[in-house]
């Protein structure tokens, strides 16, 4: 799929020179270049759902790779991860039903109860692997009919046999990457829709003549305010600056425009204004999965200071900005440095930043982080578009959107070892597959935490040919 391709590498490229920045463009394009991956994905016979998760896995590597700060790119690979899995499933019981599978209802009489033996969870369990499972060679050698081994004339019924089962393969295909898309796109459609339903929540915590503290520039706090402004809700607005970028400055000028009293004070000033604020309303970065929060930097301090006077500190986001990772883990880039000149004139400061003296070194160095890691223990609500939630509750929120086979984003080994031959069937590299055998051994030793024999030339090879 070369058009594909070259969509995920313009992605790519735009995401490492930072032409798309933000939570909500981010998680929007990869939810849409994800749509046009799974679209133009050739669907097996077997193990459809597998195929469409390595080809999103496998773009998906290439996307967190590009800008690891963005973390919403890696929340919506994620939730497509956990889109196909569910909707696969859905599948899978739809056919179980169709076999006739189905406990005894309340409403049956005594009569046809008996006629009709129930079923056992063991043997629901046994028919949704037998489902599940490929067919056994025994099965495919015992379906072969007997005109395979005594051949006979062609008939039209063995040709409309054999229409009928190619489509039967084409309507299951069609129907998981129909269901799939139709997903994503309900999703595209919740991410453009975040603000308002976030919006309509404002007259539920917003009071009238309550005095309101922000810090920086979130769209979805503007929508916020105003959609409270527009309910006939009184109340003032501090806005804090948010040096050195200063985007509290056009957050001003947008809640002026609407009729809503704002006050702009200098970030220093937030302890000093602090006690006259009813509510800290904040917008995020991330939201992780422990309740923290990834957001401008500044607004720790500014969280902080609400604790230290007992003012709510409320956050609002995005369903798109829950990210199941925990701030420890390894993959989780918490910060990022932006151009120093947005701090200070490099002209002014030339002399403290000569490198021809002490060594090599200045003696003035500049750090302009972009983010703050708010902890959860100052956070006292979280408001998303499925309504507000308290930071003990964010993980389960998460565990309904994201699967736990897909915190990690990699490909499976055996398809590392599928495509490092090519096409299923072809004779492997023995410098290639030794090399496998040992990595393969590795990383079962790894799980099982004990040294484990590498498998035989002849396994793998029997395996790739499966």
């Amino acid at each position: 799929m070369p058009d594909v391709q070259a969509l995920v590498n313009d992605f790519v490229l735009k995401l490492k020179r930072r032409k798309i920045e933000g939570s909500h463009a981010s998680a929007r394009h990869t939810a849409e270049l994800l749509r046009s991956v799974i679209s133009h994905q050739r669907m097996p016979y077997m193990n459809q759902a597998g195929a469409l998760i390595d080809a999103v896995k496998a773009v998906g590597e290439q996307l967190i790779a590009a800008n690891h700060v963005e973390l919403a790119v890696g929340n919506i690979v994620r939730r497509v991860l956990h889109i196909i899995r569910e909707e696969d499933l859905s599948s899978t019981a739809t056919g179980i039903e169709g076999l006739g599978i189905s406990a005894g209802s309340d409403d049956d009489d005594e009569g046809q109860r008996e006629d009709r033996p129930a079923l056992s969870a063991a043997a629901l369990a046994a028919a949704a692997r037998s489902t599940l499972r490929a067919p056994s060679l025994q099965t495919l050698l015992e379906d072969i009919p007997d005109s395979a081994a005594a051949p006979q004339p062609p008939s039209s019924g063995g040709d409309s046999e054999g229409k009928s089962k190619s489509a039967d393969k084409n309507l299951r295909s069609r129907k998981l990457k129909h269901d799939v898309i139709e997903a994503i796109n309900e999703l595209i459609q919740d991410i453009d829709t975040c603000h308002e339903q976030i919006s309509e929540q404002a007259v539920e915590h917003i009071h009238q003549n309550e005095v309101i503290l922000t810090l920086g520039r979130s769209r979805t706090v503007k929508e916020f305010l105003c959609a409270a402004k527009e309910k006939n809700r009184s109340f003032r607005v501090f806005v804090a600056e948010g040096a050195p970028r200063y985007q509290g400055h056009v957050l001003a000028k947008e809640l002026v425009g609407k009729g809503i009293q704002t006050t702009v004070i200098t970030d220093s000033a937030v302890f000093a204004m602090i006690s006259r604020v009813n509510m800290v309303i904040v917008g995020s970065h991330a939201i992780m999965a422990n309740g923290g929060v990834i957001a401008p930097v500044g607004i720790n301090m500014v969280a902080l200071a609400a604790q230290r006077h007992a003012v709510p500190f409320v956050v609002v986001a995005g369903s798109h900005k829950l990210c199941p990772l925990y701030p420890h883990n390894p993959e989780v880039l918490l910060n990022d440095l932006k151009n120093p000149s947005d701090l200070m004139d490099f002209g002014e400061f030339s002399d403290c930043m000569d490198f021809g003296s002490h060594g090599g070194s200045p003696l003035l160095h500049v750090v302009n982080p972009a983010f703050d890691y708010v902890p959860p223990k100052l956070v006292s609500l979280f408001i998303t578009d499925t309504g507000g939630h308290n930071p003990s509750y964010m993980y389960r929120l998460i565990a309904d959107y994201y699967s736990a086979d897909d915190l990690v984003v990699k490909r499976s080994y055996l398809l590392s070892v599928l495509l490092m031959t090519g096409t299923l069937g072809i004779r492997i590299n023995l410098k290639k597959l030794r090399t496998a055998e040992e990595n393969f051994a590795n990383s079962i030793g790894c799980w099982c935490n004990k040294p484990v024999e590498a498998p035989s030339s002849k396994t793998l090879a029997f395996i790739v040919q499966i």
